[in-house]
């Protein structure tokens, strides 16, 4: 940790006011983005339907992501992540993105609280799913290519994928005047 508060120009102390362990640092960039998902989400137009702002949400916040990165910075990175600490600050980092993202849903849907409806932390779970395959075909693409397309593409298949294995919607009864019932 001294490493790495030397390196931020920082004392050890102002350093342990922020992070808890150096593994915790090392994720903070995930840890951000799980928040800001929640916000960006919460920062959509209410028009928008809830796959598309979900969507948008998520590509704001990695948007920035947009091109791949010197190969010795995914190396240094595979190098970090291979730790079992760091794996666990990681499943924290997606956890609470699965957990922000759950309450910003059902914020906007006017849902039940998150913990009572299986539907938002579903929805969230599936969304985090995507986001960590993406983010794993990043780190172990050769060559090195830009994580956020991938996070587009892993979206894309996720709504695909979901649209190919539920059943049609039933045809609605309609009244004596051709309206839905």
């Amino acid at each position: 940790m001294e490493d790495i508060a030397t390196a931020a120009e920082v004392s050890p102390r102002t350093f342990n006011n922020y992070f808890a362990s150096k593994y915790e640092a090392i994720c903070a960039l995930a840890l951000d983005r799980s928040f800001q998902i929640g916000e960006a989400l919460r920062e959509r137009p209410a028009g928008e339907s809830l796959w598309d702002a979900v969507r948008n949400a998520v590509l704001d916040v990695y948007g920035s992501a947009s091109a791949a990165p010197d190969p010795e910075v995914i190396a240094g990175i595979r190098l970090v992540t291979s730790s079992p600490a760091l794996r666990g600050e990681y499943l924290k980092a997606l956890s609470i993105m699965q957990y922000e993202l759950a309450a910003a849903i059902t914020e906007r849907t006017g849902a039940a609280p998150a913990g009572d409806t299986f539907f938002t932390r579903a929805f969230s779970g599936a969304v985090t799913a995507a986001v960590q395959a993406a983010s794993e075909r990043w780190l172990f693409a050769d060559p090195p290519v830009a994580l956020a397309p991938l996070i587009e593409h892993a979206l894309r298949d996720l709504a695909g994928g979901m649209l190919a294995v539920l059943p049609p919607r039933p045809a609605t009864e309609s009244d004596d005047e051709g309206r839905p019932c």
